[in-house]
């Protein structure tokens, strides 16, 4: 098991400016830490990699595709520029040493088509993540799509849902991620859901139900930690929370309030963690 900081509470691009951030992580006891894979470009990602190897910090990374990318639309030219984005994501990843890839991006995150889901589009997305987990082998890293809840998304919402994803793709480089902050919005039992989820599980996102300091809230930690201990998990345990720092990537993610102050989250959220995945 391996703990994780996910850097999008202070930002959406990480450059040197946020170099005292990720030491601090490291400090406070941090395996690594998670970026979000979107401005920049290969020369950027590689110098961010060989920082991140120098504080011997492991790296994974959150892709999103906007609507026009959307790998389940029923225009082909917009799945195939879907495709595209995550070739870059993927190639971007390789740069900076990224082992797992994760994200909404089964579809275009906050687009809706104000209908359910149509099996055409489920067939559309399994066919591009096909294609996309095979060109992710080739850089050694895995995919991990995740389920969003009803008003982030309508595509995949629950851990059936994504287990009947991940059962579709069928490759080796695509596995499935869980979100305790989405689990506690759709699934009726955390442990049932990781449960669920567990024979693909690559990656878990530990938020609280608000986004603020984990085990402040509602989501009942004790359920999972001991589900994913109980099915052996031993992946990345990676905090996920936001604030507005960043104004225009905040009204994206519909977030309106800071939630915690930034340091009780990440120092807490890693004490939680350490206690709740205790043998």
């Amino acid at each position: 098991m391996k703990i994780g900081m996910n850097m999008l509470l202070w930002t959406n691009h990480v450059t040197e400016q946020y170099f005292p951030i990720v030491e601090k992580i490291k400090a406070t006891g941090y395996d690594g830490i998670e970026l979000f894979l979107g401005e920049g470009d290969e020369s950027h990602y590689s110098k961010l990699g060989t920082f991140l190897k120098s504080q011997e910090l492991g790296v994974t990374a959150v892709a999103s595709l906007a609507p026009d990318e959307n790998i389940a639309s029923p225009d082909a030219k917009t799945r195939e520029a879907g495709l595209e984005k995550l070739k870059w994501s993927i190639d971007m990843g390789a740069a900076s040493n990224v082992e797992v890839i994760c994200g909404p991006f089964h579809s275009s995150f906050a687009h809706f088509t104000r209908q359910p889901p149509t099996s055409s589009e489920r067939k559309w997305s399994v066919e591009m993540l096909q294609k996309a987990a095979e060109y992710a082998g080739s850089a050694g890293i895995v995919l991990a799509p995740e389920a969003l809840n009803r008003f982030e998304c309508y595509l995949y919402n629950t851990m059936a849902d994504l287990r009947t994803l991940a059962e579709q793709v069928n490759h080796p480089n695509l596995g499935a991620m869980y979100d305790s902050h989405h689990a506690h919005i759709e699934e009726k039992s955390q442990a049932n859901a990781i449960k669920t989820i567990a024979p693909f599980l690559k990656h878990v996102h530990i938020s609280e139900n608000d986004r603020g300091t984990p085990g402040s809230g509602q989501v009942h930690w004790e359920e999972v930690f001991s589900t994913l201990k109980e099915v052996g998990y031993d992946g990345w345990l990676t905090i996920e929370a936001f604030s507005t720092v960043i104004p225009e990537f905040a009204n994206a993610i519909n977030v309106w309030r800071d939630y915690s102050p930034s340091e009780e989250i990440y120092t807490k959220g890693f004490t939680l963690i350490k206690q709740g995945m205790k043998p």
